[in-house]
């Protein structure tokens, strides 16, 4: 039996974080929830549904990813496979299976969920969140051959391929080094399609135009300093 553990990076999500711990399927055998400096109740809610609750004062994205990782890599008995899933409950923790699948297969070492059209609500996704998607997956395809067509923070790895990509970024190009490593690396990877719904509050990254601007720059930046650091 695979021991898969699931990371919650959580910045004031009182009303979404039991949500998604709830629907998080039992083969799951630990939830790590990464408080990243909230103001609100996100970790007394995290705990009283179950969770594993880490305090980052560190705000960005990827400080709370690295400090569920660093957590990880303190147990005497690391895990198999690593989920990564938001806090806002607009992705579906129930398909945290068919995310894994793959990977249980032995198919892959790494499966992002694809929020494709078809499962995705209307106004799920803003119009900025669209365009930089497919920049971003266009520039990945022409680079380095890709098939990444999004950059979907609902994603599952091997716990020595995440080891393996000595993950650096702090903030909002976490998901894209992530992919851009892989890619590096050869590690065998594929696209699941996941429903996707409108999340509950106001997103801290396409909710505000300081936060698209800057995640945007950053996601670029990171395509094209890896490919340039050959």
């Amino acid at each position: 039996m695979e021991n898969i553990k699931v990371i919650i990076p959580a910045h004031n999500e009182e009303k979404a974080i039991g949500l998604v711990i709830d629907k998080i399927p039992s083969i799951v055998s630990e939830v790590i929830v990464v408080n990243n400096n909230s103001t609100d109740s996100t970790s007394e809610v995290a705990k009283t549904h179950g969770a594993t609750v880490l305090e980052e004062k560190q705000k960005g994205y990827g400080h709370a990813c690295l400090k569920g990782i660093n957590y990880l890599k303190n147990k005497s008995n690391p895990p198999d496979i690593i989920v990564f899933i938001d806090g806002d409950y607009s992705d579906y923790p129930e398909e945290i299976t068919h995310i894994l699948q793959p990977i249980l297969d032995n198919e892959v070492g790494f499966v992002v969920g694809s929020r494709v059209a078809a499962l995705r609500e209307k106004g799920s996704m803003t119009p900025q969140q669209l365009v930089g998607n497919a920049l971003a997956s266009m520039l990945m395809k022409l680079l380095y051959g890709s098939k990444f067509t999004d950059l979907g923070p609902f994603r599952g790895i091997r716990w020595e391929s995440l080891m393996s990509l000595n993950m650096k970024d702090k903030t909002y190009g976490w998901t894209v080094e992530m992919q851009l490593k892989v890619l590096r690396q050869k590690i065998a990877y594929t696209e699941v399609p996941v429903s996707y719904k409108k999340r509950i509050g106001v997103s801290k990254v396409s909710g505000t135009i300081k936060g698209t601007i800057f995640a945007g720059v950053k996601i670029i930046g990171w395509i094209f300093k890896h490919y340039f650091s050959k």
